[in-house]
């Protein structure tokens, strides 16, 4: 089992299945190596994943496991007649496990106990203490450590997805906002421009944008509709103009921001 790779594909980000797979591969000693591929919601996506899943199995010599969050039939077909042992969701999983690793499980609930002595463990905290450090631009030291500075207009969703990133990822996320000076300079702040390649964006519907800022100042004109549709309008024309990947929080959630965040800036952590 150390040597197996498990791969963990959604439709969505992935969740799901790789916090239900866990409680599964919990069962079994050893650490086996972790890919997770969300957002699987095409034939092509899909045929792409079974290429992966049979070179790893050509590479290792072993079948990958794949547990699969998948809505689609014919999708869920693709996916069967790749290489990997296949697992669809909330099916029995003990058994063919214990067929397929050639061990029995310990029938453990989980290792809980055991996540505080991990290195993951250890590096989590580590990007939480750092994030909460670089939150909102408080600080721009160490910004060489980040692994993502995320940018975008006050209130569009930059301190949760952060936070989620750290707790959830182990990431050393920095936030920075961008503000109606730095529209003024035309250029991003200037502790920002060494680690552009680090950045990336969040937008949000200017609508939606007023409502948050006036449930923290009522009648401001850091709320008033116009001066969002503003701000939002720079923002993009800057993100856009510096090369800087950006996405719209408006009607997503925090969990499908950080996967794409992960998909696109760091695609290795999303194997572990």
């Amino acid at each position: 089992m150390p040597n197996r790779t498990v791969y963990f594909v959604s439709d969505g980000t992935g969740i799901t299945a790789e916090t239900f797979g866990n409680s599964i591969l919990a069962q079994f000693p050893g650490k086996p190596r972790h890919v997770r591929r969300p957002f699987i919601d095409t034939l092509d996506k899909a045929h792409q994943v079974v290429r992966e899943i049979n070179q790893t199995a050509e590479l290792e010599g072993v079948r990958p496991v794949v547990f699969l969050t998948l809505v689609d039939p014919d999708m869920l077909g693709v996916l069967k007649a790749s290489k990997g042992m296949v697992l669809d969701m909330f099916n029995t999983f003990i058994e063919p496990l214990e067929a397929e690793f050639g061990v029995k499980s310990n029938h453990r609930i989980g290792r809980f106990a055991d996540v505080s002595k991990s290195q993951e463990y250890t590096d989590r905290i580590e990007a939480i203490n750092f994030s909460l450090a670089h939150d909102d631009g408080q600080s721009a030291k160490n910004l060489e450590q980040a692994d993502v500075i995320l940018v975008g207009v006050s209130r569009s969703g930059k301190t949760p997805t952060s936070l989620y990133l750290a707790m959830q990822h182990g990431i050393k996320a920095a936030n920075y906002p961008l503000i109606p000076e730095d529209f003024e300079r035309n250029e991003l702040p200037k502790s920002l421009a060494p680690h552009k390649a680090k950045c990336f964006g969040l937008t949000i519907a200017p609508e939606r944008l007023s409502e948050i800022r006036n449930e923290r100042r009522p009648n401001s004109q850091y709320a008033n509709l116009e001066n969002c549709r503003r701000e939002v309008a720079q923002a993009e024309q800057m993100m856009r103009r510096e090369g800087i990947s950006w996405l719209s929080s408006t009607h997503k959630s925090i969990e499908e921001i950080a996967t794409t965040i992960l998909r696109d800036i760091r695609p290795d952590r999303l194997m572990y």
